[in-house]
């Protein structure tokens, strides 16, 4: 279960255009550093700032695979945050079918 903490984490890591896009690149496929530079107009230190934050909050999991680093998504906190999602999209449709029966 994730807590409060750990989701106001997610979200200032999916807070910024290029980390989002990131996040959806590693939704179709794991790739490495290289790859994911190549999509976008910013330097390797940049992108190395941008993924740091990715790993650091969870959301990204890296493993060093010879001069490179691959990245993936943690299948297991991207579950759970769609997971608290569709709690509170449940709790809000019992709440408004309890408004309806009223």
């Amino acid at each position: 279960m994730h807590n409060n903490k750990d989701i106001i984490l997610y979200f200032k890591a999916l807070a910024d255009e290029t980390r989002l896009a990131i996040i959806e690149m590693l939704s179709r496929e794991n790739l490495c550093a290289c790859h994911i530079l190549e999509e976008f107009e910013i330097t390797q230190p940049t992108l190395s700032y941008h993924m740091k934050i990715l790993v650091e909050s969870g959301l990204v999991d890296s493993e060093r695979d010879g001069n490179w680093i691959r990245y993936s998504l943690n299948d297991d906190i991207i579950k759970g945050v769609g997971n608290k999602f569709l709690s509170l999209e449940n709790k809000n449709l019992i709440k408004k079918n309890r408004k309806m029966e009223e």
